[in-house]
């Protein structure tokens, strides 16, 4: 099967789920006020080798029609995987039975009509593949006996490939029927060094929606070994206090802290440390966040939220200050006062494409460790100490220390510590080695200081 026979038969049952939905929706309205229905469904491959033999192979074709019902301000939902028509009218039902046990809630319902995607652009996201099984585990195998050929590289804890793509539909009973697809694929590699004694793992990864975009698997291998043998070596480090350096990799977790806090469910809650803080400086004054749904090809793009409405270009971070709230449909409404009334900001279900922007040159991650000086690197993060209520930050981690502006040698077994606003304030700059294979693009992030818990 080629990529257009795919493309062709993926248009076809794109269609065909779409009939499905509208038709569900037809029999819902006559039941209810209002309903929502999507199903997202999922079709690929994904194998795994190690030591150059394969492992696993998986292929998997399956979706959910999940189905939402809305009667007197109560909710019901029930999903299922039969398509059939007996199948979606008695889930139709039973999402019925649920509302009947729920408790009215003014804030439930569909969202904003006119903010629905009654139009629906293409972002090029679609580039299926009509990669066969065999050359699926030949790219993995590849990309593991590439690191393996490294003396000091003895064990590995695999290769592995995968590739798939989505069809994602939404419609609702205002008259939204609306779908798209989406590819992705992705070679990783996982190895494992040793040096007198002492062992260290650690992994590489290439991912795009376009699979002729991928790095080749020899990279792979090759940065796989060359990060795994980097760790070999570690000290341990004394308490102290020191500016760090967050790695590219890592730092994208940093501000994807910031996304959590600001989120309309953490809002409502009141379990935020950002709560109120829309209009006040919470970066310095030369960084801007700004989202961008409508990227072309990006990972983070979607035409829709999960609420069917439209997703929208918007800062979230303007020279330092907070914009705005990541709101959905639901969230919007309950944080609304007579004061002041929220709408929805397309984001239900996640944030779409988050650029960082300074008016500040980026320096390269050398120039970055020139102006730290004497510091930590951190390149790997453990554990869940985040605190998103108070902001309070604690993360076992591992990485390299830092004297005169060059790496001396690996480190691990430390904690850095801090507060998120402290941590957000205190940036002093933020990288051009910009990490492209997340929904959070941003380069290695320098801040002032943390304190360190060694030995």
């Amino acid at each position: 099967m080629n990529t257009l026979h795919i493309k062709n038969q993926s248009y076809k049952e794109q269609q065909q789920l779409e009939s499905v939905v509208a038709n569900a929706i037809d029999i819902a309205k006559k039941k209810v006020d209002s309903v929502e229905i999507a199903i997202n469904k999922s079709t690929g491959i994904n194998v795994s080798t190690r030591l150059g033999e394969t492992e696993n192979i998986e292929f998997n074709s399956d979706g959910v029609l999940a189905i939402t019902v809305y009667q007197d301000q109560r909710k019901g939902n029930a999903s299922t995987n039969d398509l059939s028509p007996q199948a979606i009218e008695q889930t139709i039902n039973m999402a019925i039975e649920i509302m009947k046990y729920t408790s009215a809630d003014p804030y439930s319902g569909l969202g904003d009509k006119s903010q629905m995607a009654f139009d629906c652009p293409d972002l090029d996201l679609f580039y299926p593949s009509a990669l066969n099984v065999d050359e699926a585990i030949k790219q993995a195998a590849k990309a593991e006996m590439t690191a393996l050929n490294y003396t000091e590289i003895i064990n590995s804890d695999g290769g592995h490939f995968n590739s798939s793509y989505g069809i994602h539909v939404y419609g609702n009973s205002e008259g939204m029927l609306q779908g798209y697809r989406a590819s992705s694929h992705a070679l990783s590699c996982s190895v494992i060094a040793e040096r007198d004694g002492q062992m260290e793992r650690d992994y590489a990864y290439t991912s795009s929606r376009d699979i002729n975009l991928l790095k080749s698997a020899e990279s792979v291998g090759v940065q796989a070994a060359d990060k795994t043998i980097a760790n070999l070596g570690a000290q341990q480090i004394a308490t102290m206090q020191v500016p760090v350096l967050f790695s590219a990799e890592v730092a994208t977790g940093l501000i994807g802290h910031l996304a959590s806090a600001i989120s309309g469910s953490a809002i409502y809650k009141k379990s935020s440390f950002l709560l109120d803080k829309i209009g006040q400086k919470i970066l310095p004054n030369w960084l801007t966040i700004k989202e961008l749904p409508h990227l072309l090809k990006e990972v983070g793009s979607a035409p829709f939220d999960s609420d069917g409405i439209r997703t929208f270009d918007k800062d979230i971070i303007n020279n330092g200050i907070l914009q705005t709230y990541l709101l959905s449909s639901y969230s919007a409404r309950k944080l609304s006062t007579q004061e002041k009334t929220f709408t929805s900001t397309g984001n239900a279900g996640g944030i779409h494409n988050w650029r960082l922007k300074s008016t500040h040159l980026m320096p390269t991650f050398a120039q970055l460790l020139k102006i730290m000086d004497r510091g930590i690197v951190v390149t790997s993060l453990m554990g869940q100490g985040v605190n998103l209520v108070t902001g309070d930050y604690s993360r076992g981690a591992s990485g390299f220390w830092v004297e005169n502006g060059q790496i001396q040698y690996p480190i691990n077994e430390f904690t850095i510590a801090d507060n998120l606003s402290n941590m957000y304030s205190n940036i002093i700059a933020i990288g051009s080695d910009i990490e492209r294979r997340t929904n959070i693009q941003c380069g290695s992030i320098l801040i002032e200081k943390m304190s360190i818990a060694g030995k």
